[in-house]
């Protein structure tokens, strides 16, 4: 997607309008229009990358202060918990491909489930470690 077209880029950018939560030079955060969950914030960098993979280190440590900063200021309001969610790719889930991070403030009993059902391994934990082990 160019970044002319990109919605977050256009948020980040002050072109389109959004409810921005927090920026510095690096990040933005702003409420997710789709009002599913109350607090529901997206943290995205400002200049226009694909996903976590494509990240540079530099811009990945700004995102996750920003990240960190906005998370720590939902505990001062009352909320007990967040949860932090990514998903990188279109068969991950990516909807948008601008890199971006859920904030989902969390409070006791508030009926959220953030964890998918997994239907279970079909390898071993052995064979797992051998695939995926970084030498």
């Amino acid at each position: 997607m160019p970044v002319m077209e990109c919605p977050f880029c256009g948020i980040a950018n002050h072109s389109l309008p959004g409810r921005i939560i927090y920026e510095d030079a690096f990040s933005c955060i702003f409420l997710d229009i789709a009002g599913d969950v109350d607090g529901h914030m997206l943290a995205v960098p400002k200049k226009h990358i694909s996903n976590v993979m494509e990240c540079d280190t530099e811009t990945l440590h700004h995102l996750m202060d920003a990240v960190q900063a906005v998370s720590r200021h939902c505990m001062e309001l009352g909320y007990e918990g967040v949860n932090l969610l990514n998903a990188s790719g279109v068969c991950a889930g990516q909807s948008v491909p601008h890199f971006h991070i859920h904030i989902i403030p969390r409070k006791p009993a508030d009926g959220i489930n953030a964890w998918p059902a997994f239907s279970g391994s079909t390898i071993s934990l052995d064979e797992a470690e051998k695939l995926l082990k970084i030498e």
